[in-house]
């Protein structure tokens, strides 16, 4: 799958993603990761849930990450999941 300049493509195996290099996240994670963009369901890309509370988007649709096929990542540093609950905790 390919990628943009923005975002990674993550597929999804076994109910989990591969964060980083050594570290697999349960891809129901990624609905509560600032990184995360969108999830592949069926043939089209969904918005992340996790989007929902940033001022520029604020996405609403619910997904089942659990029916995803691939995670749509904007992780370029290498940070690994970030739960959005620690920033507006």
């Amino acid at each position: 799958m390919g990628n943009d300049d923005a975002t990674r493509i993550l597929p999804v195996t076994n109910g989990k993603v591969q964060c980083l290099q050594a570290k697999k996240e349960p891809v129901e994670n990624c609905s509560f990761c600032i990184h995360c963009r969108e999830f592949l369901i069926g043939d089209r890309f969904v918005k992340s849930p996790s989007l929902a509370y940033c001022t520029k988007c604020r996405i609403t649709e619910k997904v089942d990450p659990s029916a995803a096929k691939a995670v749509k990542c904007a992780d370029r540093q290498g940070g690994g999941f970030h739960s959005f609950t620690n920033i507006i905790s």
